[in-house]
């Protein structure tokens, strides 16, 4: 029988009462599926579901066949080595007795004299260069989902459950699980927002609010069948606002018409052309008539606005996001940053980086790329003042802002309205909230306190506080703006930093997005030693 997977009438509330999905109905077979949908939408609660971790309030999961779990991070206990994340440590024991003779005839039996080298393979197919007995705390967070990776890779589970594999993963790790799943021929259900991971799938579910829709092919296709969807929609809109104004252009004519009768029949009654009896019939019936009209005008008008809202509120999750921002005036000649002859770590006697002369000339767009540890964070810290150099010189010669994954700038215990406030002292309350509008913050929205948001709210508002302004910075740096992100918040961030024209020096692995903010410009850093730390090489985007 093939391995399946099958969500039966599922449901599930948190803790607090707030459904996440009701009645959900699906399928998994020897495939490779993105689960995709916005933070917060019960992604890695299905994930739980479906590997037992959590039960269904209601419904069914069931699972013919094995499964095994990726984590987004690996747990480390204290001596823990890679041979415990592949369970492997008393077959490695006993293999390790054998070699000097202290194993029985029954042990011997037992052994797995394949063990060794089936768990080499496994890590190399990871690109993690490490052996049984590397301790995992001595490897970074990475590393250990690579190693994580490997393990899974050496159980050879009918499905693999990944939840968000690639987050953390320098360009050769997000490589290897990117070739992983390109040749996994078992079943594999991944939630992640890295799109390029995904363009690997055999289908992607769609999770909302309203539940779960699969769609044949990978994230290219999805994303050409979502653009379909968006025209079909705004074709409705149309046609609902047509009716709309059909409705109210045919009641108004309903009540001109009335009362021109109306007033013809109030003029006979006047000269005493008719008898008062059938006047007065005559007068009951036009009421009649007149407010049985008037409630079928109503009813159709009622029902047009309510398809027309019902297509506005699909464009508003279907249609991404536009930016238009204030121009920085940041001329093409202008040097933005010039980095001389820099040598900076730190610990005096261990640099990071040595000998770094950069420049950054006019609006262009840098991309830090290179493996961790290579000193990219190191870089940005250098750039924004908060390392200094051991030898050489630091010159930004901008207004410059600086978004990190944790988005500090802002005060988590203020409203992005006072954040903004804060940020644009010179800006009045109708460019705030203008500001606040284009990046989706509108009305009440904009009153959220910011310690309250997603990930991706709160990188929104850190956008629309620093680039909405009157007067926004000429550089901006920003550190793996896309870890944590769900893929519409992704798109937003993206939708932003197009529209900025000044310069930018973003730190990512994301090679998507770096496309889709047009970067012009690479510097890449290489792994250092202690004897060569790290050098950088410039390249074209």
């Amino acid at each position: 029988m093939p391995a399946s997977i099958t969500l039966s009438d599922l449901s599930w509330s948190t803790p607090d009462g707030r459904p996440l999905f009701s009645h959900l109905n699906l399928s998994f077979g020897p495939e490779r599926v993105g689960l995709v949908g916005r933070n917060g939408v019960g992604k890695t609660t299905l994930l739980k579901l479906i590997s037992a971790e959590l039960s269904p309030l209601s419904g069914t999961v069931s699972v013919s066949g094995t499964l095994d779990v990726l984590r987004q991070s690996v747990q480390v206990g204290p001596g823990e080595t890679i041979a415990d994340l592949f369970g492997a440590r008393d077959a490695l024991d006993l293999l390790a007795r054998a070699e000097r003779g202290e194993a029985t005839a029954d042990e011997l039996s037992s052994a797995d004299w394949m063990l060794e080298a089936r768990m080499a393979e496994a890590l190399a197919r990871a690109n993690l260069d490490a052996d049984a007995e590397t301790p995992l705390a001595t490897l970074s967070g990475g590393q250990r989902t690579r190693a994580g990776l490997a393990a899974l890779i050496f159980a050879e589970p009918d499905f693999l459950i990944l939840d968000e594999p690639t987050n953390n993963l320098d360009r050769d790790g997000r490589r290897a699980v990117i070739d992983l799943l390109a040749g996994w021929r078992s079943g594999a259900i991944i939630v992640s927002h890295d799109r390029e991971l995904l363009d690997t799938v055999d289908a992607i579910v769609e999770m909302t609010t309203l539940g779960a829709t699969r769609y044949g092919g990978n994230w290219s296709r999805y994303r050409e069948r979502k653009a379909l969807e968006l025209a079909a929609v705004e074709h409705d809109l149309a046609d609902a606002e047509k009716r709309v104004a059909e409705v109210n252009r045919t009641a108004q004519e309903t009540v001109e018409r009335k009362a021109r009768r109306d007033s013809v029949g109030k003029k006979k009654a006047a000269r005493g052309d008719m008898p008062r009896i059938v006047a007065g019939g005559l007068k009951r019936q036009a009421e009649n008539t007149g407010g049985e009209n008037a409630r079928l005008a109503e009813r159709r008008r009622t029902q047009a606005m309510e398809e027309a809202a019902a297509a506005r509120e699909k464009i508003e999750i279907l249609q991404p996001l536009s930016v238009r921002l204030p121009p920085t005036g940041l001329p093409a000649s202008r040097v933005v940053l010039r980095i001389d002859n820099v040598t900076v770590g730190y610990a005096p006697g261990n640099p990071v980086l040595r000998d770094l002369s950069f420049e950054i000339t006019g609006p262009e767009r840098i991309a830090v790329t290179g493996p961790n540890g290579s000193g990219k964070t190191t870089l940005l810290s250098l750039v924004t003042g908060a390392l200094q150099p051991f030898e050489g010189s630091v010159r930004v010669m901008v207004k410059t802002a600086m978004l990190d994954q944790r988005v500090s700038l802002l005060d988590s215990a203020q409203s992005i309205r006072d954040n903004f406030k804060r940020l644009n002292p010179r800006a009045d309350e109708n460019a705030c909230r203008a500001a606040l509008a284009r990046f989706m913050f509108r009305a009440d929205a904009a009153l959220q306190i910011v310690g309250t948001l997603s990930g991706g709210q709160m990188l929104r508002a850190g956008l629309a506080c620093v680039l909405g302004g009157p007067e926004p910075p000429s550089l901006l740096i920003l550190d793996e703006p896309t870890n944590h992100l769900d893929i519409d918040s992704i798109a937003a961030v993206e939708a932003g930093l197009r529209a900025y024209d000044g310069a930018l020096l973003v730190v990512s692995h994301d090679e998507v997005f770096l496309s889709e903010i047009g970067i012009t410009r690479r510097l890449e850093l290489g792994l250092r030693s202690p004897e060569s730390p790290s050098a950088p090489r410039s390249s074209p985007g």
